[in-house]
């Protein structure tokens, strides 16, 4: 939706700043009458002693109804007509209650005495009143209401205040070029994505001469946002042109790094002027996401000097953070991949899809050339404003075969597009490596939109692999949900997926963190075995896979060997989490899951010994789980048993999926190969306490 303005009538300078004034030297000068223009809500400063003639003892002053002045020292005389006594220290402070139809329209005098009181001389101020004021959405309510006291900083909480821009990272017209990167407004559409900004200005038809206004940023905060003026002094699709020539002129570009300065049009009268303020760039290691705008109004010198401020507007924004979606927030949309191999995935993708009433959007051959694995490609978050919300993608500098899906697929209109490049990537820079919790309280404080979990190496280790830093530092710098590293280099392919999930859950804190567990699972087998089911078998009925039986899996010490390692290493991970998200163990819930340890460059690494089910899709109380081909009892597969044992008892349904062939054989599972697309928090990220 559009920003809203404030049809309030209180007037701005009733609007005082907390903790601060306005003031500005003047000089009186008893041998030449002066003009000043003065700005509502501010205050004159004069010396009174300095402009005096010599011989100065006692002086009086006068002013037209609209001025207002006080004296410092005060005097207890209060009379225009009063013999008031002059010291060094004298000070007059003059301001104006409204602003003036016509130049010059108010005036002050200040008479000097000698001892005998007798006339030295007359200083007369000629003034002229004008209201000058930079308006923002400082309350954050969509109204851009009249010089909100806090409009000039940026406060979080919910009490909190500061203006919030958009990075304009979509694409309208499906150029598959992001707004942001074309320097001018394209639609009403590209309108909803800025930040409405008004200058509001109350006063004679015209400034004196040579008086003008100029709007201007820092070149650091030029990187950082543009700001274009609207010809027009309304905001609709009725009033705005259609044609895209005349739309674009009708907006025309006012700052950017191009034009860090720019003079405004002061239009006479009441009058409102809208610029819109596009945000370029996502708060990052070298920006902390705050700039600032300011509006000067100049006051001419000579013409051979500059023009000097006299009075300086500046209103703050944050640039809104990207942010992820947890598990326990309602899908939207389900992407998947089609390859020549992955009928029977595809087919219980569908069918999970479709039960659970969702969108399902399928990459086809021709765009994913044989890259199937949809999560480690991207991931879907989104931004938040006031006035507006959207949903943007995460690319992440992988770049494999599926590399151009996010770009030239899903970036469009109200769809944005973020991505960070390096030339050092490994496997833990793709996403299936990038996960976010549900909310959370730890140790009292709050996380209302959940923490990032990324995967590393041990901090303490000299060698291995990491997610690549500019990812890291995006991450970090978003602020809103604070990342925390696990050590996940203990994996082949280094997923964090590949060991923990989340799911919603009724009780407790809403949800249950899912943990693979060697322990479990030789656990499960070994109670088999005790009834009699030792010879029971995995893998039967797939092709080129040698099934295999409990006695033998359970009888083999060095696979158990390293499971044990493996449970070890998910142990550690167990511990961070429950430090840094506030879990019990009641919040956890050990799914049984075997692993195997292979070579890697010297370095033993662990894969999945069968389909990882923790490695899941979820869709609101529907899991669609890897079907893991585990020994049959009873005619059914134990571990689905198992796994539907623990899963409905939170009122999850549990529908198993085979990924075998397509997905487990490669290294990869159901949430590999998948992603979703969810809605937004109801939070409000600026209301957080930080």
């Amino acid at each position: 939706m559009f920003q809203q303005i404030s049809q309030t009538d209180a007037p701005a300078f009733k609007k005082k700043r907390p903790g601060q004034e306005y003031i500005r030297t003047c000089r009186l000068d008893v041998k030449n009458a002066a003009s000043v223009l003065h700005v509502v809500g501010t205050k004159l400063e004069a010396n009174l002693s300095r402009g005096a003639p010599p011989r100065s003892k006692f002086f009086s002053v006068k002013c037209t109804a609209d001025v207002q002045y006080t004296i410092n020292p005060p005097s207890e005389e209060t009379s225009q007509l009063s013999y008031l006594p002059l010291n060094k220290n004298s000070v007059l402070l003059i301001s104006m209650s409204r602003a003036s139809q016509d130049e010059n329209d108010n005036k002050l005098s200040v008479q000097y005495y000698d001892e005998n009181k007798d006339v030295l001389g007359k200083a007369i101020l000629h003034l002229t009143a004008v209201e000058i004021t930079l308006d923002v959405d400082a309350d954050r309510d969509g109204v851009v209401e009249k010089n909100n006291p806090n409009k000039g900083s940026w406060k979080w909480g919910p009490n909190g205040h500061g203006a919030i821009v958009l990075v304009n990272c979509d694409a309208e017209w499906y150029f598959k070029r992001p707004d942001s990167e074309q320097d001018y407004i394209s639609s009403v559409s590209d309108l909803k994505d800025m930040s409405l900004m008004v200058l509001r200005t109350k006063g004679p038809a015209a400034l004196p001469k040579g008086h003008k206004l100029r709007m201007h940023i820092s070149q650091g905060d030029a990187q950082s946002i543009r700001v274009f003026r609207s010809t027009s002094t309304e905001v609709g699709n009725d009033v705005l042109p259609k044609q895209f020539s005349q739309f674009v002129k009708s907006f025309p570009l006012v700052l950017s790094s191009e034009s860090l300065s720019q003079e405004v049009s002061y239009l006479g009268g009441e009058a409102e002027t809208n610029f819109y303020v596009e945000g370029l760039r996502f708060p990052d290691k070298d920006f902390d996401g705050l700039i600032s705008i300011n509006l000067s109004l100049l006051e001419p010198i000579s013409s051979a000097l500059p023009e000097t401020p006299i009075f300086t507007d500046k209103v703050v924004f944050r640039v809104a953070p990207w942010i992820m979606t947890p598990n326990t927030l309602k899908p939207v949309e389900v992407f998947v991949c089609s390859t020549y191999d992955n009928y029977d995935f595809l087919k219980g993708m569908k069918n999970l899809v479709r039960s659970s009433g969702y969108k399902l959007k399928i990459c086809h051959q021709y765009m994913n050339r044989g890259d199937r694995w949809m999560q480690d490609e991207l991931e879907f978050g989104y931004i938040d404003a006031p006035h507006h919300q959207f949903p943007v993608v995460l690319d992440s500098p992988r770049d494999g075969k599926l590399k151009d899906f996010p770009y030239e697929e899903i970036l469009g209109p109200d769809f944005g597009h973020v991505t960070r490049a390096s030339d050092d990537v490994n496997s833990l820079d793709s996403f299936g490596n990038l996960e976010v919790s549900p909310p959370v309280t730890v140790n009292g404080k709050n996380y209302p939109l959940g923490r990032i979990i990324i995967g590393m190496a041990f901090a303490t280790a000299t060698e291995g692999r990491n997610m690549t830093q500019v990812v890291q530092d995006f991450l970090w710098a978003q602020k809103v949900q604070e990342p925390i590293a696990l050590f996940s280099d203990w994996l082949y392919v280094g997923h964090v997926d590949e060991f923990m999930s989340f799911v919603p859950a009724p009780d407790r804190k809403g949800f249950r963190l899912l943990l693979a567990s060697p322990d479990a699972a030789f656990k499960l087998f070994r109670g088999l075995q005790n009834d009699g089911h030792g010879q029971t078998k995995l893998f039967e009925g797939l092709e080129n896979e040698d099934p295999i039986t409990l006695d033998k899996i359970l009888s083999g010490k060095g696979f158990q060997a390293e499971n044990i390692y493996v449970q070890g290493c998910i142990d550690w991970n167990r511990d961070v989490l429950k430090r840094e998200l506030g879990l019990d163990e009641e919040d956890i819930i050990d799914v049984p899951v075997l692993f195997k340890l292979v070579m890697e460059n010297g370095e033993y690494k662990a894969e999945a010994y069968y389909p990882d089910m923790v490695n899941m899709i979820v869709l609101g109380k529907n899991l669609g789980i890897p079907k893991p081909f585990g020994p049959k009892v009873n005619g059914r597969c134990a571990l689905e048993t198992e796994m539907c044992s623990l899963m409905e008892g939170l009122g999850l349904t549990c529908t198993f999926i085979n990924d075998f062939a397509s997905y487990h054989k490669l290294l990869g599972e159901v949430h590999c190969g998948s992603n979703v697309r969810r809605e937004p928090f109801d939070f409000k990220w600026w209301n957080m306490a930080m």
